[in-house]
C-alpha cells in the first residue's frame, strides 16, 4: 500500500473562487465603497498631485442607458482610474444635457396620448414637465451608470438645467452679445416641418428617400443673340422649391453647348425645334433623359458666355414675372443634372451663399409647418411634402417641363420624428463665424489640440473651415432663453451690462424659467421702456447648452482645471459637442477648452448591422450586467479597438466571458501559491534564478508598454498584452513549470522563495494593472489577501518597477529556450495522443540540438523546463523521423520513456527512487523535505 504524502505537498490554498459570481458580488463590492467614500479618500490622497481632468461629455436624461452610453461610460472611467493610478488626480464629474428637443419631444408625446394641445398649456407648467422628466431619468441613469462600477462625483454631478448652470449659459451668450458676434438675421436653415423648429447638423440622421425629379426649361428672355428663342435647362430633386427660385447659376470655366432637337422618342416631352443649352459633359445623359434621338449642336461655348442671360420664371404670367438672371457659381458641377443649377436662396445653404453675392432677393414662401404662405402663388396652403407631383403637373401644364422621374437617394431626416427635413428661409439667431475672427481662432485651436485618432483633426478642420454662421436659436419651449432685446424701430440689439447684471441675478435666483414669466420691465430696469422693445421668445440650441460646460463646471468648480485635459465622445461629436464647446469657447476665450479630444467609433450587433428594435438585435447593458456582470462589459470595451466601429452580439460576450475566465484563473494561481506568504521569504533580485529574472524582465516591458498606451489611450493594446502574459506566458509556461517547485520543494529552498517572491510582484502588478478595468475583480482579488476596513486596491499607485528588472539580453535567450520547449512539448503531445505515455512526467526525451543551441541551454534544468523526468541532449546529426517544427531550426527531438521508479510525491520518475533509507517510494528531493516535516509513515 502506497503512502498518501498529500500532506507534505504545499499545494495552493485560497478562498478566490473559480467561478467570480459577478452579478451577485459586484453591488456588495458598490455598497463597500460608498460606505468607505472610495472617491472622497482618493480626492484626498491626491489633492496635491497634477490634475488630470477628463470632461464629461453629457447624455441626455431622457431614458435608460444603452450599449453605446455604457460604452462611452466605461472608457472614460477606465482612462480616469488608469491617470489617477499612474500618480495624477483625476477628479471626474459627470454630468447630463436636460435641455432641448429630446425631452421636449417626450412630454408632446404624452400630450398627444391624452388629447392635450401643447400651445394651449402654459409655457412655464409644459417646462416644468420637462424640468421632472428631466429629473427622474438623471436619477436612473446615475444609478446605472453606478453600476458599471463607474467612479465619481456622482453626488455633485452638473447639469445643464441647474440655476446656475442656466445663468453661466445666459452669461456666455451674453458675452457673444456684447462683442457683436451675435446677429438676427434671415437664411435658410435645415428645419423640421413636423417639429416646428430648426435642427443643427448634429440633430440630422440620413435615410433614403424617394424624391421626384423634374427637368425645367427656363426661356431665355434676354441676351446674347445666340441664346435668344432658346431654353436653360434646370434639374432639381425638390419641385417645391420652384415657387422659390430666383436664380441659375452656371460654372463659368465649364464647357457648354446649345442643340436644336431634331427628333424625339414617343413620349418625350421635348420638341422638335426647340433650342436647349445644357453643360457639355451632360449632354448625353439629358438627352436620354429627356427622350431626345437626335439633335444638331448649334453653339459651344464657356459658361463666362451666359453672364448677363435673364430668363423668365416657368410660371410666369401667374404671379412670377419676376426675371431669372443667370449668375456664375463655384458650386456648380458635372456630378448630376444638366450643368445649370436651379437656385433657390430661401431653400439651400449654397443658394443663399450665391445669392448673397449677386445680391439676389431671398423670399420667404414656407411656413414653419411646411406649407406655402398664403401670398406664394399658386401652391397657397399646400405642404412641401405632398406638392412635388403638383408642381410637375403645373410645370407641364405651361410646358416647362421636360422630363418627370424618380429618384431614391440619402436625404436628411430628423432624429428625433424621423420625417425628412427642408431648408426653409426664416428669421434666426446666429453667431458669426468671421465677427471677431471666430473661424481664424478655432482653426488655430484645432491645430493645438492633440487629436486621438489623429484623423479626427482632418475632420473638425474641415468642418470649421466651411460651416456658415452657427444658427443659435430653437422655436420651442424647453430649454434656455435667447435673453436679448431688439428695439422696435431700429432693429438694434440692446447691449447694457446693468440689463446684463440685471438678467444674470435673476437667473442664479430663479433659474431660465423667469425669463417666461418675468414682464420685460423687470430686466430692463428704470433705464428703458419696454414697449419700445421687443424681448426675444425663442430659446437656444442646446449645443450652444452643452457647449458651454466647460464655463459652469471646469471653470467654477476649484477642484477641476480649465482647459480640460480630455474630451471623449463618439465620432459623431465631431459636429456636435466637440464643435459647439471649441466654437463658444473660442468666440468668448480665444482657445478651445480641450487640451486633447478622442473619439471612438459607434456600437453595433455581431454581423455589423446598426441596432434597431425592428431587427430584434439590441444588446442592451442591463442585460449583460444581469447575466455576467459588468466586469464582463468593462473587459469588451477594453478589448475592443474602439477607434472604429465595435461589435457586440452573445456570442462575442461569450469570448469575452472566456478571456475573463482565464484571467481570474490566473490571478486564483497566484494567491493560492501566496497562501501564508512572509516577507522573510522574499529574495534580492541577485539571488533568483535566471527564469524569475526572465519573468521580472517582462514585468519592467509591460509596465513601459502599459504606461505608454495609457498615455495614449490605447486599452485594447494593453488587454492583450496582460490576457496574452498571464495566458502564454504565465499559465501555459512559468506557472506550469514551477508547480513542481511550488508544491514539492521545502518552504526555505532557494528556488520556491524566488517563485512565491516573483508571484508576489505578479500579484501587485497585476491587481494594479487590471484595476481601472476590471474595477471588481481586481478589487475582490485584493481585498482576498488585505482585507481590511480601509483596503482598496483603487487607492493604489502602479507599481513602480526597478530598473535592474530589464535584462534584453536575458529576453532573447528565454525566447529561444522556449521555443526548445514547444519542440519537447509537441513531440510529447503526439506521444500522449498515441497513448504511448499519460502524463509528460514519464517521458525522457533525447533532443539532438545544434552546437549554438547547446551553448544556450548550458546550466538549465531542461527537464524541469520541459516537465519531464528527464532529458538528454545530444549534438549529435538528428535521426530520421525525429520530431522538428518548421519555425524552430537546430532542435529535434526523439521521445523515450524514463528509467527509474515513481516518486509518490512529485510523480517524476528517477533512477534514485528507492534509495533512501526512510523513504524508499520517494526521490531524494522529497525524501528530504518531508524529512523535515512533522510526517511520520503509517505501518
Amino acid at each position: 500500500m502506497s503512502t498518501d504524502y498529500k500532506s507534505t505537498l504545499f499545494l495552493p490554498r485560497t478562498d478566490f473562487p473559480m467561478k467570480a459570481g459577478l452579478p451577485a458580488k459586484e453591488p456588495g463590492l458598490l455598497e463597500r465603497w460608498e460606505e468607505m467614500d472610495l472617491f472622497t479618500r482618493q480626492r484626498e490622497q491626491s489633492k496635491d498631485r497634477e490634475k488630470f481632468i477628463l470632461h464629461d461629455g453629457p447624455p441626455y436624461a431622457n431614458g435608460n442607458l444603452h450599449i453605446g452610453h455604457a460604452m462611452n461610460k466605461i472608457l472614460k472611467d477606465v482612462i480616469s482610474r488608469s491617470q489617477q493610478m499612474m500618480g495624477k488626480n483625476a477628479h471626474y464629474v459627470p454630468g447630463w444635457d436636460c435641455h432641448g428637443l429630446p425631452i421636449e419631444w417626450k412630454i408632446e408625446e404624452k400630450y398627444r396620448k391624452a388629447g392635450k394641445d401643447k400651445d394651449q398649456v402654459p409655457v412655464v407648467e409644459f417646462r416644468k414637465e420637462c424640468r421632472d422628466f428631466a429629473t427622474h431619468w438623471v436619477g436612473v441613469q446615475k444609478e446605472e451608470f453606478k453600476r458599471l462600477g463607474v467612479i465619481g462625483d456622482w453626488e455633485r454631478p452638473y447639469t445643464t438645467m441647474s440655476f446656475d448652470a442656466e445663468a453661466q449659459i445666459v452669461r456666455e451668450l451674453l458675452k457673444f452679445l456684447m462683442n457683436g458676434g451675435l446677429y438676427r438675421g434671415s437664411k435658410p436653415v435645415m428645419w423640421s416641418p413636423v417639429e416646428k423648429t430648426a435642427l443643427a447638423e448634429a440633430e440630422l440622421e440620413y435615410h433614403d428617400h424617394t424624391s421626384t425629379t423634374i427637368h425645367v426649361r427656363f426661356p431665355v428672355k434676354s441676351g446674347q443673340a445666340e441664346f435668344m428663342g432658346g431654353s436653360i435647362v434646370i434639374w432639381t430633386t425638390t419641385p417645391w422649391t420652384m415657387p422659390g427660385n430666383r436664380a441659375i447659376s452656371y460654372g463659368p470655366d465649364m464647357e457648354y453647348v446649345g442643340i436644336e432637337v431634331k427628333e424625339v422618342a414617343d413620349g418625350s416631352l421635348a420638341v422638335v425645334g426647340e433650342k436647349l443649352f445644357v453643360a457639355t459633359e451632360l449632354l448625353e445623359v439629358v438627352k436620354k433623359e429627356a427622350g431626345i434621338v437626335a439633335a444638331d449642336v448649334i453653339w459651344r461655348g464657356k459658361g463666362d458666355a451666359f453672364k448677363g442671360v435673364i430668363c423668365l420664371h416657368p410660371f410666369n404670367g401667374q404671379g412670377y414675372d419676376f426675371d431669372v438672371p443667370l449668375i456664375d457659381g463655384d458650386h456648380v458641377t458635372v456630378d448630376a443634372g444638366t450643368g445649370f443649377v436651379h437656385t433657390a436662396p430661401g431653400h439651400g445653404q449654397e443658394d443663399y451663399e450665391v445669392g448673397m453675392i449677386h445680391g439676389i432677393e431671398v423670399p420667404h414662401t414656407v411656413d414653419e409647418d411646411g406649407t406655402f404662405y398664403d401670398h406664394v402663388p399658386m401652391f397657397a396652403g399646400q405642404h412641401v411634402y405632398k406638392c412635388n407631383e403638383g408642381v410637375a403637373d403645373e410645370l407641364e401644364k405651361v410646358g416647362a417641363l421636360l422630363k418627370r422621374g424618380k429618384l431614391v437617394h440619402s436625404y436628411p431626416h430628423s432624429w428625433r420624428s424621423k420625417a425628412p427635413l427642408i431648408f426653409r428661409n426664416t428669421s434666426q439667431w446666429f453667431i458669426s463665424m468671421e465677427t471677431n475672427d471666430l473661424r481664424e481662432k478655432a482653426l488655430k485651436a484645432i491645430d493645438e489640440t492633440k487629436w486621438y485618432p489623429a484623423s479626427g483633426r482632418n475632420r473638425i478642420h474641415a468642418m470649421i473651415a466651411g460651416r456658415p454662421d452657427w444658427v443659435l436659436s430653437r422655436q420651442r419651449a424647453w430649454g434656455v432663453p435667447i435673453t436679448v432685446f431688439t428695439h422696435k424701430e431700429t432693429g438694434e440689439l440692446l447691449r447694457d451690462e446693468k440689463v446684463n447684471a440685471r438678467i444674470l441675478n435673476i437667473m442664479e435666483d430663479e433659474g431660465s424659467d423667469a425669463w417666461f414669466d418675468s414682464p420685460a420691465q423687470r430686466f430692463l430696469g428704470n433705464d428703458y421702456n419696454p414697449d419700445d422693445y421687443d424681448m426675444a421668445k425663442d430659446i437656444l440650441d442646446v449645443w450652444f447648452d452643452s457647449g458651454c460646460t466647460h464655463a459652469f463646471t471646469l471653470e467654477a468648480r476649484p477642484e477641476l482645471q480649465w482647459p480640460a485635459s480630455l474630451y471623449l465622445e463618439g465620432t459623431d461629436q465631431h459636429r456636435g459637442w466637440f464643435h459647439s464647446s471649441l466654437l463658444e469657447s473660442c468666440g468668448t476665450r480665444g482657445r478651445a477648452p480641450y487640451e486633447a479630444v478622442l473619439t471612438h467609433g459607434f456600437v453595433m450587433d455581431g454581423q455589423g448591422r446598426k441596432m434597431s428594435k425592428s431587427l430584434g438585435n439590441v444588446v442592451a447593458p442591463q442585460k449583460i450586467i444581469e447575466q455576467n456582470g459588468a466586469d464582463i462589459l468593462r473587459l469588451w470595451v477594453v478589448a475592443s479597438d474602439y477607434s472604429e466601429d465595435m461589435r457586440i452580439g452573445n456570442e462575442i460576450v461569450k469570448g469575452q466571458v472566456d478571456s475573463y475566465r482565464r484571467l481570474r484563473n490566473t490571478l486564483r494561481f497566484i494567491l493560492g501559491n501566496l497562501d501564508g506568504w512572509d516577507e522573510s521569504e522574499r529574495l534580492e533580485y541577485s539571488e533568483m534564478p535566471e527564469m524569475e529574472r526572465w519573468v521580472l524582465h517582462r514585468l519592467y516591458e509591460l509596465d513601459k508598454m502599459i504606461r505608454h498606451n495609457c498615455d495614449i489611450y490605447e486599452f485594447s493594446r494593453i488587454f492583450t498584452a496582460i490576457h496574452n502574459f498571464c495566458t502564454l506566458e504565465l499559465s501555459a509556461f512559468y506557472f506550469d513549470i514551477r508547480k513542481d517547485v511550488l508544491y514539492c520543494d521545502g518552504a526555505t529552498d532557494t528556488r520556491r522563495r524566488a517563485a512565491r517572491t516573483v508571484l508576489d510582484y505578479l500579484f501587485h502588478c497585476l491587481t494594479a494593472w487590471l484595476a481601472p478595468m476590471l474595477v471588481f475583480t481586481a478589487e475582490e482579488t485584493w481585498l482576498t489577501r488585505y482585507p481590511g476596513e480601509d483596503s482598496s486596491v483603487h487607492l493604489r499607485l502602479f507599481p513602480e518597477i526597478p530598473a535592474e528588472w530589464e535584462n534584453g539580453a536575458l529576453m532573447d535567450r528565454w525566447f529561444s529556450i522556449r521555443a526548445f520547449r514547444r519542440v519537447v512539448t509537441g513531440a510529447l503531445e503526439i506521444e500522449r495522443r498515441e497513448k504511448r505515455i499519460g502524463s509528460s512526467l514519464q517521458a525522457a526525451p533525447t533532443v539532438y540540438v545544434s552546437e549554438d543551441y547547446k551553448a544556450l541551454l548550458d546550466g538549465l534544468d531542461l527537464a524541469d523546463i520541459c516537465i519531464t523526468s528527464g532529458v538528454t541532449l545530444s549534438t549529435d546529426p538528428a535521426p530520421e523521423g525525429a520530431f522538428t517544427l518548421e519555425d524552430v531550426k537546430g532542435v529535434a527531438v526523439v521521445p523515450a520513456l524514463a528509467d527509474g521508479e515513481k516518486c509518490q510525491r512529485c510523480w517524476k520518475i528517477l533512477d534514485e527512487v528507492g534509495s533512501h533509507e526512510t523513504y524508499d517510494d520517494l526521490c531524494h528531493r522529497c525524501a528530504d523535505v518531508v524529512s523535515a516535516l512533522p510526517f511520520e509513515v503509517e505501518a
